[in-house]
């Protein structure tokens, strides 16, 4: 059977999707007319028919392929196995790029024509869009007659072109079935698809070794990592594995910062490499051990909370309260005071700004989606990034993530308990954030708990009323309704219905049962809530408390008066030794200026075993010092700022001490109180400051 590429490519999109596709969106994936797939849609429904499956179509909702799951899979195997003998221009082009990525020396014109059955003047015309393509990189292409074609540049280029070529192509679910259960299968099935050229670039045996790698040392992170950018770092691994088989690896780059071997990173990275050298019998560097370094820097999936302390967590604090600001202000919506928002930014950007620094690609398989509901929002982001980030090319992937902590902080309604919801997302959080606020919003009796797909399999999915995902479970034989995202209206009465039918196929004291916890579960949870309310009772006594401002006259330098701040807090009993704390400020100092821009404050702060209980203090200057700002330039510092934490902290104590640090730079108004204030107007604001956070996640 002989079908068209445009055919295909319709077949596909249809077929992996279990609800109604529009027209509209087949027309921009191919980057054709409406019309024309009308026109391709006839010789589709002659193909369905010869597999006994016929072509639904729906004005105003889509259309949906009908028939036996076993004939769907008969005609998905036919298409994903089959050799095909025609191609999309895009599908050449990430073919004849791959070749060119595979290939160690020159590759001729001829070759390339012949494999793609096309002429040699199709092939010189994609080479010309791929040079487009592969610029931003610093690559480029030597063609010369007689010699054929070759790919130059950094061969950490090259790699972020593979990389980013195999996440552009390859759904992330497919991908994670594909490194977890179906090697075997697929690898003895003669496949000829772009995506099987581009997996053709790694050894698909040594993904599941790097997979079990991983796996291993992921457990020593102390957070865990995004599904999006955990498929990302095996495919770098898989394909660094490769390339050094090859004789070919990344030297020792003066761009990767000196404080990097000292990352907790860095020393799981070292734990990779061991796990390589030993499986694949090769020699790893140090440049390939910072490069994988960047990646777990760049791969974080941060807890809501986020920890104050971390490196560049503050200079990331007041980065987002910035895009906070300019949001805000463009909307007419006052969005400083969103704790949730807030945190939720942090978690984002800091790894964000890893890889926006190392030019890492990331995914986001609902950005078209993002872009086309939250038109105006994106574009409000889209310029406020631009300030934020003067230094940086901020790719739409990252701005759709941002868009979606906004839209979920827009959204955000009243929570209310009477059912359990289990959401599964394989995005990260911005997409199970959102999904969640959307649910919250149009089911407010839903409580939903977010997961990724990779946690799914360490769930009891019988203590949930539903199951929501945006991915297929495809070995979970359960009920679960399959929505995006965004979460349309007719997916919302999906699962209303569902919800509907869960109630009729339960009996009613066993619904009862479940809605209404017995005596011992509320008892246990009543114990775990005033246990989380006495620890933030407890943190916010010590923080306020403490709290006070000292004058220091006659000191000239910031470690002089970083000595007697600490003395004073020995004196109080907040701290063990003066002389260790200040060594962890300065070396804190060390990793990037403590100076608060254009202000006459400075944010020194650590976490330390010598330290007792968390605390907050200011001390304003006599004579007024120079120190670094967060942003590279120098401010003349008048007031310090110190924030002390010990290494073993808890949440609620953490979460005050960010919310102080948030508060900072807020608008002009708190940056006069901070540089200006006295003890008892600062003191009122702190106490406000942390009785917004318990009236908002403790007083229920």
């Amino acid at each position: 059977m002989y079908i068209t590429a445009r055919e295909r490519k319709i077949l596909e999109v249809i077929l992996l999707n279990e609800e109604e596709t529009t027209v509209s969106s087949i027309a921009k994936i191919l980057n054709v007319s409406s019309r024309t797939v009308h026109r391709d849609l006839k010789g589709v429904e002659e193909i369905l028919k010869s597999y006994d499956l016929s072509l639904s179509r729906q004005s105003g909702v889509g259309i949906l392929v009908k028939g036996s799951s076993e004939n769907k899979e008969k005609l998905k195997l036919f298409l994903f196995s089959a050799s095909h003998n025609e191609y999309t221009p895009d599908e050449r082009q990430t073919i004849i790029l791959s070749s060119l990525l595979e290939s160690l020396e020159p590759v001729k014109l001829v070759v390339l024509a012949n494999d793609l059955n096309v002429t040699i003047a199709t092939v010189s015309n994609d080479l010309n869009k791929i040079e487009e393509k592969i610029e931003p990189y610093g690559l480029s292409l030597i063609r010369k007659r007689g010699y054929g074609v070759e790919l130059s540049g950094l061969e950490t280029a090259k790699r972020k072109v593979m990389s980013s070529l195999i996440l552009d192509h390859l759904d992330e679910f497919e991908f994670i079935s594909f490194i977890r259960e179906n090697i075997q299968k697929r690898s003895a099935m003669e496949m000829d698809t772009a995506t099987d050229r581009l997996l053709g670039l790694v050894d698909k045996k040594k993904l599941v070794i790097i997979e079990s790698i991983i796996d291993d040392v992921k457990k020593e992170l102390p957070y865990p990592i995004a599904d999006s950018a955990y498929i990302g770092l095996v495919v770098h691994l898989a394909l660094a594995t490769e390339r050094i088989q090859q004789g070919v690896e990344i030297p020792l780059d003066d761009r990767f910062p000196d404080q990097l071997s000292a990352t907790k990173e860095y020393k799981i990275a070292e734990k990779i490499v061991s796990g390589l050298e030993k499986a694949f019998q090769i020699s790893v560097s140090q440049g390939e051990a910072s490069y994988i370094t960047m990646h777990l820097l760049g791969a974080k999936l941060r807890n809501e909370q986020g920890d104050i302390f971390e490196e560049t967590a503050v200079q990331v604090g007041f980065t987002a309260q910035k895009l906070i600001q300019y949001v805000g202000n463009r909307i007419g919506n006052n969005l400083e005071n969103n704790i949730d928002l807030y945190q939720g930014l942090i978690a984002h950007l800091r790894p964000a700004i890893y890889r926006m620094k190392q030019q890492m690609k990331i995914s986001n398989p609902l950005l078209e989606r993002i872009m086309e509901d939250y038109r105006e929002l994106f574009s409000i982001i889209n310029d406020g990034v631009e300030l934020v980030f003067p230094d940086f090319i901020v790719p739409k992937e990252e701005i759709g993530f941002l868009v979606m902590h906004f839209a979920s902080a827009l959204l955000r309604g009243e929570e209310n308990k009477e059912m359990n919801g289990l959401v599964v997302c394989s995005s990260g959080i911005g997409t199970s954030k959102i999904l969640a606020t959307k649910i919250q919003k149009e089911l407010p009796w839903l409580k939903t708990k977010n997961i990724s797909l990779f946690d799914f399999e360490q769930v009891n999915p019988e203590e949930y009323s539903i199951i929501i995902s945006t991915v297929p479970l495809k070995d979970y034989q359960g009920q679960y309704v399959l929505v995006s995202p965004i979460l349309s209206q007719t997916e919302i009465e999906r699962i209303k219905q569902s919800i509907r039918v869960e109630q009729l196929n339960q009996p009613k004291q066993l619904n009862d049962l479940r809605n209404s916890p017995s005596k011992s579960e509320a008892g246990k949870e009543f114990f775990g809530r005033i246990q989380k309310n006495h620890q933030f009772t407890s943190a916010a006594i010590d923080i306020l408390s403490g709290y006070f401002i000292k004058k220091l006259g006659g000191y000239h330098s910031i470690e002089s008066a970083l000595l007697t701040a600490c003395k004073t807090l020995l004196d109080q009993g907040v701290i063990h030794d003066p002389v260790s704390v200040v060594n962890h400020l300065k070396g804190r100092e060390a990793l990037g200026g403590l100076g608060i821009p254009e202000t006459t404050l400075s944010l020194y702060h650590t976490r330390s075993n010598e330290v007792i209980n968390p605390s907050f203090s200011m001390y304003e200057l006599e004579h007024p010092v120079k120190v670094s700002a967060m942003d590279g330039t120098e401010i003349l510092n008048k007031r310090i700022l110190l924030m002390l934490s010990p290494e073993e902290v808890t949440e609620e104590a953490l979460e005050i001490l960010s919310q102080i640090s948030a508060s900072l730079i807020r608008n002009h108004d708190t940056i006069y109180l901070f540089e200006n204030g006295e003890r008892e107007a600062l003191f009122d604001f702190l106490c406000n400051e942390v009785r917004d956070i318990y009236e908002t996640k403790y007083n229920h």
